[in-house]
């Protein structure tokens, strides 16, 4: 994981930033992708020394002053402006929102029911490890077949990342392992012994495919998209998922997944044994 997470982030986020979406010309011989570090520091009001500084890791407490300029200076959306916080925080790694505590494993009565009446949709409940803690009887159909479910503590991450398996369920296997990666990289990061212990595994176990995402991803994973999976009974199914965080407290998030196509629902529904139509095609978001 990098020792600069700030830096990587601010990075990133520049690179994909092009001039015209900030009314700025192209120009000829660019040979930086996005902004320039001199175009975003033009834009947020700060020297390019000091852009260069904090992408460099060299300065790592900017104020939140400058931290609300650059968010505006990249067009950050409102998720990007509190992870960019998080990374800004001038607490040198010595207060954590989760105090140190262990990763919650127990799934509140209200948040089983809600799985329940989630069905026949495949929904989990994930923890901050990757750990599903949780799952609808829909979701059970489409893993267990994958061997996504096996043993007293399926991880998803674990999975995607060290089980030969995962390469033929998931066939955009890269961006699944991305995925996982920068979900594992958000909020703490290595300051979460629990999360720090679990990189060191997944560093052994899968070698630079992890440790290269680890390097190089900024710890923002999608909170929605269109994912496929390949499952051996049905086939290609194309699911649409949503990703929902519970209370602070329970430190744990749900996962909805849709049909994205009437194929995928028509599978879903055979899985299930119901009749054609239990589950509704979501529409894909307007461009």
């Amino acid at each position: 994981m990098s020792d600069n997470e700030l830096g990587l982030f601010l990075r990133t986020r520049r690179e994909a930033v092009t001039p015209a979406e900030v009314g700025l010309p192209a120009g000829p011989r660019r040979r930086t992708p996005g902004l320039r570090r001199a175009e975003l520091a033009t834009l947020a009001g700060v020297s390019v020394e000091y852009v260069t500084r904090l992408e460099q890791g060299r300065d790592r407490h900017p104020s939140v002053p400058v931290l609300a300029a650059l968010a505006d200076a990249l067009r950050l959306g409102t998720a990007e402006r509190v992870h960019l916080h998080r990374l800004g925080k001038a607490l040198g790694g010595q207060f954590t929102c989760t105090g140190g505590a262990a990763p919650n494993r127990s799934v509140r009565p209200t948040v089983r029911a809600l799985l329940d009446h989630l069905e026949p949709a495949p929904a989990l409940v994930l923890n901050r490890l990757g750990e599903i803690l949780a799952c609808t009887a829909a979701y059970r159909r489409l893993a267990e077949p994958l061997g996504l479910l096996d043993g007293p503590r399926p991880n998803l991450v674990r999975y995607v990342l060290t089980d030969p398996r995962a390469r033929t369920a998931y066939p955009d296997w890269a961006r699944a392992a991305d995925q996982q990666v920068a979900a594992l990289k958000q909020g703490l990061g290595r300051s979460d012994v629990q999360v720090a212990a679990l990189m060191d595994e997944l560093a052994l176990a899968a070698g630079q495919e992890f440790t290269d995402r680890l390097a190089h991803l900024p710890g923002l994973p999608d909170a929605t998209g269109t994912e496929r999976l390949h499952h051996p009974e049905v086939g290609e199914l194309r699911l649409s998922y949503e990703t929902l965080q519970l209370p602070a407290d329970d430190d744990q998030r749900l996962l909805v997944h849709l049909p994205a196509d009437p194929a995928t629902a028509a599978a879903l529904d055979h899985l299930a044994g119901r009749h054609p139509g239990a589950l509704r095609v979501v529409p894909a978001y307007p461009a």
